[in-house]
């Protein structure tokens, strides 16, 4: 049986039900945003009787619950109970058409600069009967005090503030379409003469009004959350796209739960919300509330997970059967599961996971990763939040479940494994790093089909990539120093008067002089994280050179075997420098660093190996 029914409505009878409450909005529709401009092409295609396309409702009462709200503008405000449709798709027109033409306040709108104006609509009669008129000539728009001025604000030039003065300048007032003959009555004393041009003006235009029908999707009150979300999403093109947390605050917001104001929180109602308490820390600076929901809907689905399966183990006296393990409730963090997760399971994992999500910049640190601009993958937060929620900190720092946690980390980054759609890995890892830590079950997913091309360091040129920052951040793990102020580079980079950035190691100008390729000498093996300073003092000049002039300054004051020293702590081989060998330094630098990786990921980099995600983007910054 259908869900839906499409019906033709007569515009007239729906801005009626509009005005009257038995049309509302779900609270996760936008306010009305359209300009002048965009009101007056509406107006002249429904007096064209051209289409302005269909109108989706939903149909209260069912399953789907939404906190709701009147139609902007219509006083006094509907009482949410009256609501007997919900408008899905359709929100900007309808709300233009209630205001233009059903209510007698002035409409609030903006003009294509920005400025909010009050604005009361007219007909030129004149104008719009005249032979080949473009209607949109003819369309008026006059301000709250129905007056329009000329240059400066200083002259009226046009005063219809008084039904007499409206029918001396035969201007009809849009609000009073579907009630004419009353205007016309006031005319027929006020402007007698004009009754026949009038007559003329309601046959093309205002019966055109009168009759329009708008064809209207009815989603009846037994379709799903999901579907009435997904179809939301899918009309909705025209506005900002619509997150889940919005969905899902519509619906908490129908059991009296407000979470907006728990995850930003709220001066007026004294409420501190999580996000502001999460981002004291930078690393957590760009944690969403979708990234929250995400990461609570993973240990709900776990959790009713591992709830089903101790019910069978006990049913089946300890063993349960393959075929009953197949239809056990999976992990999920898809989007479909999100939004079926409910206001207790939310409030039951609200505290512990914001606690989970406040451990992971002190995990990222012990990582060497200090500052935002130095994570790999955000999204890889999600799970990891997750994960910290379910071992608490006294449990992930014991160094068994730590080194396990940081390989899994790794080979998620230097396996480039976190780009694109990451809904399945994300569950799988929950899971699966979960029992590998707690019960040393199998060997993650993540950790087993991580693999790192060695002709990947080859690549990669630009911060871009998750594998460019992760070798970075593995060079500071190792106590990189600046090569000009000699402390490690991430003490260095809290102060911003430091300046630090990637520069080249044998510098670009003496590269290309060299007859060095861009694409060789812009790899991540040519490249170290130095001070502004020290590049200053760099220059353009050969390696033997540049090292020689900075250890004679001054601050610096090193002799060779300190400076060798240092420039060990970025897996830099010296002795090639000072002899201006780049391929020798080249060569020997790859493999350092492709020793850090393996390190890092427990497994040896292959020769033939393909990361998931090949830095395409970074094939396009070659030649910089």
């Amino acid at each position: 049986m259908s869900s839906f029914e499409t019906n033709p409505k007569d515009m007239k009878d729906l801005l009626v039900d509009i005005q009257a409450g038995k049309i509302q909005l779900p609270d996760f529709q936008r306010g009305w945003v359209w300009e002048d401009m965009r009101i007056r092409e509406l107006l002249v295609s429904v007096a064209q009787s051209f289409p302005v396309g269909a109108v989706m409702m939903l149909e209260t009462g069912g399953e789907v619950t939404f906190e709701q709200r009147g139609v902007e503008g219509v006083e006094p405000r509907p009482k949410p109970e009256d609501a007997k449709w919900l408008i899905l798709d359709g929100q900007q027109r309808l709300t233009t058409l209630t205001q233009v033409l059903q209510l007698k306040a002035p409409v609030q709108t903006h003009n294509g600069r920005g400025k909010r104006l009050k604005l009361y609509y007219y007909w030129d009669i004149e104008k719009a009967l005249q032979p080949g008129a473009d209607l949109l000539d003819a369309i008026v728009a006059v301000d709250e005090s129905r007056q329009q001025y000329g240059q400066f604000h200083r002259d009226v030039t046009l005063d219809l503030s008084t039904r007499e003065r409206e029918c001396l300048a035969m201007h009809f007032p849009c609000n009073a379409m579907f009630d004419a003959m009353a205007w016309m009555v006031d005319l027929s004393k006020l402007n007698p003469a004009k009754i026949q041009q009038f007559l003329e003006f309601q046959q093309a235009v205002i019966a055109r009004f009168a009759g329009y029908k708008v064809p209207v999707i009815q989603l009846l009150k037994d379709t799903s959350k999901e579907a009435v979300c997904t179809v939301f999403e899918k009309v909705n093109t025209g506005g900002v796209p619509l997150n889940v947390f919005e969905l899902i605050t519509a619906t908490f917001a129908a059991e009296k739960f407000n979470l907006r104001d728990d995850w930003l929180g709220s001066v007026e109602r004294s409420v501190e919300g999580r996000q502001p308490r999460l981002q004291t820390s930078e690393l957590l600076r760009n944690v969403e509330a979708s990234d929250f929901i995400q990461s609570i809907t993973l240990l709900d689905t776990l959790a009713k997970r591992r709830e089903r399966l101790a019910e069978l183990t006990q049913a089946n006296g300890g063993v349960v059967p393959d075929a009953d393990k197949q239809q056990l409730p999976p992990v999920s963090a898809k989007r479909k599961t999100m939004l079926m997760l409910t206001r207790t399971a939310y409030q039951s994992w609200a505290g512990k996971v914001e606690r989970g999500y406040a451990q992971v910049p002190q995990f990222l640190r012990r990582q060497s990763i200090m500052r935002l601009r130095e994570l790999p993958y955000h999204t890889q937060l999600v799970p990891l939040a997750a994960i910290l929620t379910e071992l608490d900190d006294k449990v992930w720092l014991t160094p068994v479940v730590f080194d396990k946690l940081s390989r899994w980390f790794w080979c998620g980054v230097l396996g480039e494994l976190y780009g694109g759609a990451v809904e399945t890995r994300i569950a799988k890892d929950v899971e699966e790093v979960l029992d590998w830590v707690l019960r040393d079950g199998p060997v993650p997913s993540t950790v087993l089909d991580a693999s790192f091309d060695a002709q990947r360091l080859d690549r990669l040129y630009t911060r871009n990539s998750a594998a460019y920052k992760g070798v970075n951040v593995l060079m500071l793990r190792q106590g990189a120093q600046d090569w000009y102020f000699k402390s490690t580079v991430d003490k260095l980079d809290h102060d911003d008067m430091m300046s630090l950035d990637i520069h080249h190691i044998f510098p670009e100008d003496w590269c290309k002089k060299g007859g060095i390729k861009p694409a060789v000498f812009n790899s991540i093996v040519n490249k170290t994280p130095i001070s502004y300073k020290a590049n200053r003092k760099i220059g353009g000049a050969a390696p033997s050179k540049y090292l020689a002039k900075l250890q004679a300054e001054k601050l610096v004051g090193l002799d060779d075997a300190a400076m060798d020293s240092l420039l060990h702590t970025h897996q830099i081989p010296a002795s090639f420098l000072r002899a201006d060998d780049f391929d020798g330094f080249y060569k020997a630098r790859k493999a350092l660093l492709l020793q850090l990786i393996e390190q890092a990921m427990g497994k040896a980099p292959s020769a033939n190996a393909r990361a998931a995600n090949d830095g395409d983007d970074d094939l396009a910054e070659e030649a910089n």
